[in-house]
């Protein structure tokens, strides 16, 4: 955009129209509300103060409301065509508006009692405004001055009605920002998949397929393009079927299973109730992995390694583990599957999950996982 140009570029990113303007519903009751307020309240002061003819009075003051009526809705029109500039700007444009407003319904004010076949008592009231030497200009200002704080009034509230449309919409961009944050955050969690995983399994790939093993090769193939199909294409900020978590874990054990043919033993313990619960999607890989990384791998002697869940009041208890006596406490920056864990149970329970692991009784490392029990996908 050149220098000095008003003109925004075209890949600005502009709030929409209705982010300026108050609910027009709600704007057209205030209007409605404030006149019928003044109708009620100056009727009833009359009625009180026992003013003549009071029935003619009524029938003229509800003409002149209905104009009043108008006159607000024409200083609406003008405040809605300005709902887009700055508040401040809202703010001196009601107080500018009023003034002509003011001055329309004073005039029309003055016409319809004092002018418009005057009562006796108006009369009365006309003559002694003469001998008080008040002219007609005199007491059209005056009443300006006195309507003029009223119309103002409404004008004000009008801008709080806009200024509220404003704060809300920038809440819900708020809110709608902080989803797809946290969107994103989860998808790169979801998405940080450990290398070494695909690495090895096409190494042993090779060695099948050189070893002339056509058949292991091929479930290989065919598990690995089935995981990495499901993982990569599923929605990474979803929940899922606990048993579409374990039945995708299966497909990665049988993957390892093939490269630890002899040191491999799996015991998936889920109860047929807890099935249908939702969880994280890919939540347990991470934790697989690493069973297979620090311990099937580094292992000598056959490894179990466990899945397991149970129900506790309002929580759900995963708990992956193993019994390697070589697996122990990550090194100094090899935890990051926990911490991938860790990280997407905070932005999805928002503090309400926990993650707890470390070395089990007689050999090998557990982690178990504790989150909030959900309604059944």
């Amino acid at each position: 955009m050149p220098a000095g140009s008003a003109t925004p570029p075209d890949n600005v990113i502009r709030p929409p129209a209705s982010a300026y303007h108050a609910d027009k519903r709600v704007a057209i009751q205030s209007i409605f509300f404030f006149w019928a307020f003044y109708f009620v309240l100056n009727t009833a002061h009359m009625a009180i103060a026992g003013a003549n003819n009071q029935f003619e009075m009524v029938c003229r003051r509800v003409a002149v409301v209905l104009i009043g009526i108008t006159l607000t809705f024409v200083m609406y029109a003008v405040l809605r065509y300005f709902d887009s500039r700055s508040m401040r700007f809202m703010v001196t444009a009601t107080f500018l508006v009023s003034f002509p407003v003011s001055i329309a319904y004073a005039v029309v004010n003055y016409t319809a009692f004092y002018v418009a076949v005057p009562t006796e008592s108006l009369m009365r009231e006309i003559a002694q405004m003469h001998a008080d030497h008040e002219s007609t200009l005199a007491v059209i200002t005056d009443s300006t001055v006195s309507w003029y704080f009223f119309i103002a009034a409404w004008g004000v509230l009008y801008v709080a009605l806009c200024y509220a449309a404003r704060v809300g919409q920038a809440e819900r961009q708020a809110a709608v920002f902080r989803s797809q944050a946290q969107a994103a955050q989860l998808r790169a969690l979801r998405y940080q998949i450990n290398p070494h995983f695909l690495f090895n399994t096409l190494n042993s790939l090779s060695a099948l397929v050189l070893r002339q093993r056509t058949r292991e090769a091929e479930r290989m193939i065919t598990n690995l393009a089935t995981f990495f199909r499901t993982s990569l294409t599923s929605d990474p900020a979803a929940d899922i079927p606990l048993s579409d978590e374990i039945d995708m874990q299966h497909l990665y054990l049988d993957i390892e299973r093939i490269r630890f043919p002899d040191r491999l033993s799996v015991v998936i313990d889920v109860p047929k109730t807890l099935e249908n619960v939702p969880v994280p999607g890919m939540i347990l890989q991470p934790l697989v992995e690493n069973a297979i990384k620090h311990g099937v791998a580094r292992s000598s002697s056959p490894v179990t390694l466990t899945i397991r869940a149970q129900a506790d009041g309002d929580f759900l208890h995963l708990t992956v583990e193993d019994n390697a006596e070589s697996n122990a406490l990550p090194e100094p920056g090899e935890g990051v599957g926990l911490r991938n864990v860790r990280d997407r149970l905070v932005a999805r329970f928002d503090g309400k999950a926990d993650v707890r692991f470390g070395p089990r009784d007689g050999g090998g490392f557990r982690v178990d996982l504790t989150i909030p029990l959900q309604s059944h996908a």
